[in-house]
């Protein structure tokens, strides 16, 4: 397996290839944000799949919806209280249908 990347000083952004991402919540509890890796995931092969058609902002929706509840996207985990991040990471992300 690789290593993980590189995080900043103040492990606010991970490093990669020399560009800086926002770095999801290390309070998470891992069994969550395997969870929401997972649901992230599918929703990027949706807009793979969508892409060009009316379906496409569906699926960048929820890949929105997943980056904020990691942390990733929307207002910063390390400036929100304790309870504003479990609210956060607690909340319903759903998944992309499987029917087609």
């Amino acid at each position: 397996m690789s290593e993980p990347p590189e995080l900043t000083p103040d492990g606010h952004h991970v490093v990669i290839d020399g560009r800086r991402w926002r770095a999801t919540d290390p309070a998470i509890p891992e069994e969550r944000r395997a969870e929401l890796t997972r649901i992230l995931m599918a929703w990027r092969r949706e807009v793979r799949r969508t892409k060009g058609t009316e379906e496409e902002s569906a699926a960048r929706a929820g890949v929105q919806a997943t980056k904020v509840a990691l942390g990733e996207r929307g207002t910063p985990w390390w400036e929100q209280t304790d309870e504003e991040r479990v609210a956060r990471w607690s909340a319903q992300v759903p998944a992309p249908s499987l029917e087609r």
